[in-house]
């Protein structure tokens, strides 16, 4: 049985500061900021990310949102001791017949098939923090998160495919031939070519259409929101459209959060002018879709995974990277919106579209 005892973990600790090990916490990430083992890393899995570990496709590495961390865990991963942990098991994590592994089975067996020496610990963090709870670290203000660190505790998402480690590449990410569903399912080939009406005057496209005029023009477009650091606007000279520009490239270290406020507002501005007002990156899958969610969730009231399905189902092939799912999780805790809600702005009417039509049905009135 691959397991050590809180005993055993004790002893090094006192011994040897946990200097030869790695600790590895599977629990959510709001659980690990309330209280953790001193030295551990969070390794909590987002429900989006279960299926392509599952497949072997997504590097263990990949998972921790912490740039210190990661090369901690790459480090030492295989020098060391590695012992996970979750909330409370006592007993090898093996799953009944047919059912899907648990995290801490999953990421316990992953770790020894690539080789390292991996033990998961005897009765979890509950057992451990009850004997030695001098050990344990506790933050007594858990709600705030640290800037640039995206909590990973991402539910209720799992068609969502995002890319693994560093760079997400958006050049060769961000091609509707090439994108396809976590299940491998491809995106349906009858994506639309034009942009996507979000709501009245707000529309989701790609590189493309900020180039058509005829497009443009047939939305009622004036205004411009483009979330790239290097695609010129076209027609910025000619005093027919406003623009605005985000220089967000599509990688893991990019903070698009810090520009919620601007874009939000831009958008505002052009609704309430009842001009159209398109918002685009290069293919229109990742960074146009968070700013798009953002506003979604500020101006309706929608929780991060409310918005994401409402984008969703209008534009099937949506793929933000991991890292700015991350921070619209941290906007859906600023805006106090962790819990799924059904309070939208009375003055906007939201629709949802059933998988197998078209038909529209009022989400609220």
């Amino acid at each position: 049985m691959p397991c050590k005892s809180a005993e055993w973990l004790q002893a090094e600790l006192e011994a040897r500061g946990g200097a030869s090990l790695l600790l590895l916490d599977c629990r959510p990430h709001e659980l690990f900021e309330s209280s953790h083992i001193e030295t551990a890393i969070n390794l909590a899995i987002p429900g989006l990310m279960l299926r392509r570990l599952r497949k072997g496709n997504l590097p263990i590495r990949s998972i921790i949102p912490n740039h210190a961390d990661k090369e901690r865990f790459a480090t030492r991963c295989k020098a060391a001791t590695v012992l996970l942990y979750d909330e409370a098991t006592a007993d090898w994590p093996q799953p009944e017949p047919g059912a899907p592994a648990s995290v801490l089975g999953l990421l316990l067996q992953k770790l020894r098939d690539d080789g390292c020496q991996a033990y998961y610990l005897q009765g979890g963090f509950n057992k451990f923090q009850n004997e030695y709870s001098e050990h344990c670290e506790t933050n007594v203000d858990s709600s705030s998160s640290p800037s640039g660190s995206p909590p990973t505790s991402v539910l209720g998402l799992g068609g969502l495919r995002i890319s693994s480690d560093c760079s997400d590449g958006e050049s060769d990410r961000e091609l509707p031939s090439s994108a396809t569903e976590s299940d491998g399912s491809p995106v349906p080939s009858s994506q639309p070519a034009f942009p996507v009406q979000i709501l009245p005057y707000l529309y989701l496209g790609c590189a493309k259409d900020s180039t058509n005029l005829d497009v443009l023009g047939k939305y009622g477009i004036k205004y411009i929101l483009n979330v790239t650091p290097n695609l010129p606007n076209a027609f910025e000279h000619g005093g027919e459209f406003t623009y605005k520009q985000i220089p967000i490239s599509d990688h893991w270290s990019q903070n698009l959060s810090q520009f919620f406020p601007e874009a939000i507002s831009f958008i505002d501005e052009a609704r309430s002018k009842k001009c159209g007002v398109l918002v685009h990156c290069l293919a229109g899958i990742s960074r146009s879709v968070t700013v798009t969610v953002a506003y979604l969730m500020q101006k309706m009231n929608l929780s991060l995974n409310d918005a994401y399905d409402f984008v969703k189902r209008k534009k099937s092939n949506i793929s933000p990277n991991f890292n700015f799912m991350g921070q619209l999780l941290d906007f859906e805790r600023t805006l106090g919106l962790s819990s799924p809600c059904d309070n939208h702005a009375p003055s906007e009417q939201l629709y949802f579209s059933t998988p197998t039509n078209h038909n529209l049905f009022p989400l609220n009135t």
